[in-house]
C-alpha cells in the first residue's frame, strides 16, 4: 500500500505563530497562563499545551485576577477585549494576523456607508468574533440560499467580508448571488481568503487524483479539516476525519492501493506520523509526497513577546 502525502500540508503560519505566544509566555512569565477557548482547533495541541502549564477556560470570569490571558487564533468580539481590561488582565492576542485583516477590512466598509454582509458559518470562534468587532449590523450568510433572505433593500450599498476557513469554490458561489442580488456590492478579491486554506485544498484536488481513499488529520470542530474531506467526497474518493492513527478503521483499507493522507492547518506532523504507524499495522506501506506549494510565511509575534524574550536573553548574558 503507498501512502501519498499532499503539499502542503499540516500546521499554517497563524497556527504556528498561535503556539509558540503560548509556550513564549509559559517560558516568560511562568505557569500557568490563561487561554480564552482552544488556542486553535486540535485536541492534541490543546493537551500538549496543557501539560506545560496552560489553562483553557471558556470565559474571562474563568479566570483569576491579575492571570496572565491569551487570545485564541480565531479573534475575539470587542467586548471580550473590553471585559478583559475591565478586569485588569494582561492580555496578549494570539490572533492570526490574516483575522485581523478581515476586522479591519469590515471596519473599512462601514466607515464607507456599507451595510456588511459576512460569509461564514454560525457558531464558529472566528464568525462570533468578527461580528463583535464591527461596530455595525453584520448579517451571516453560509449559502447562496441565504443570500435570498437578507433584510436589506437591493439598492442598499453593501461589502461582504469571509471567514478566512471557508472553501474558495463556496464562497465564489455565496459572492456571485451577492451581486445577482444586490445592486452596490464591494468586497475584497477570492485571493484574500487564507492562503493556507487555498493552499490546501488545491493540494488535496491533485491528491485525490492519485489516490484510491483520502484520510484528513484535524479535530472534527475543525472549519478547514472538515472542508478538506468534503472536497474528497466531492471528487468521488471515500473520504474519512480522525484525530490520529487511532481513528483508522481496517475495512477503509480492503483493496486500496494508494491512500492519500493530508492534515488540516492546525494539525501537527506528529499526527501523519501517527496514522502512517497505524496503516503499517495492516501491512507495508511506501511513503511518498506530491510536489506542491512550499509555503514560507512567518507572522511576527507580539510585541511583549519578542521584547521580553530580547530582555530575559539579555538579563541571562549579565
Amino acid at each position: 500500500m503507498r501512502a501519498i502525502l499532499a503539499q502542503p500540508r499540516g500546521f499554517c503560519a497563524g497556527v504556528v505563530r498561535a503556539i509558540e505566544i503560548v509556550e513564549r509566555a509559559l517560558k516568560l512569565h511562568g505557569a500557568p497562563v490563561y487561554v480564552r477557548h482552544e488556542i486553535v482547533h486540535n485536541r492534541h495541541v490543546v493537551e500538549k499545551l496543557r501539560s506545560k502549564g496552560a489553562i483553557f477556560v471558556d470565559e474571562l470570569s474563568d479566570i483569576p485576577p491579575g492571570a496572565m490571558t491569551i487570545f485564541s487564533a480565531h479573534g475575539v468580539a470587542r467586548a471580550v477585549e473590553e471585559e478583559a481590561a475591565a478586569r485588569g488582565l494582561p492580555v496578549i492576542d494570539a490572533t492570526c494576523p490574516l483575522v485581523t485583516k478581515v476586522h479591519n477590512q469590515g471596519r473599512r466598509y462601514v466607515t464607507a456607508g456599507r451595510t456588511i454582509v459576512l460569509i461564514g458559518h454560525a457558531g464558529h470562534a472566528e464568525v462570533e468574533g468578527t461580528i463583535g468587532q464591527i461596530d455595525a449590523p453584520v448579517y451571516l450568510v453560509s449559502t447562496p440560499a441565504d443570500v435570498e433572505s437578507l433584510p436589506i433593500d437591493r439598492s442598499a450599498p453593501i461589502a461582504y467580508v469571509t471567514q478566512t476557513t471557508l472553501s474558495v469554490d463556496d464562497t465564489r458561489t455565496v459572492i456571485a448571488a451577492l451581486h445577482a442580488a444586490f445592486e452596490d456590492v464591494a468586497g475584497p478579491d477570492i485571493a484574500d481568503i487564507c492562503y493556507a486554506t487555498q493552499n490546501r485544498q488545491s493540494a488535496v484536488r491533485d491528491l485525490c487524483r492519485v489516490s484510491d481513499i483520502l484520510i484528513v488529520v484535524g479535530a472534527e470542530n475543525s472549519s478547514n479539516s472538515s472542508r478538506l474531506r468534503e472536497i474528497g467526497v466531492e471528487l468521488g474518493l471515500p473520504s474519512y476525519l480522525v484525530a490520529d492513527g487511532d481513528g483508522l478503521d481496517p475495512a477503509w483499507f480492503e483493496g486500496v492501493n494508494a491512500v492519500g493522507l493530508t492534515a488540516g492547518a492546525s494539525a501537527p506532523d506528529e499526527l501523519i506520523d501517527h496514522v502512517i504507524a497505524a496503516m503499517r499495522r495492516l501491512g507495508p506501506v511506501e511513503v511518498s509526497a506530491l510536489d506542491g506549494v512550499e509555503e514560507k510565511i512567518e507572522f511576527a509575534l507580539p510585541r511583549e513577546l519578542r521584547d521580553g524574550a530580547m530582555a530575559r536573553s539579555a538579563a541571562a548574558n549579565c
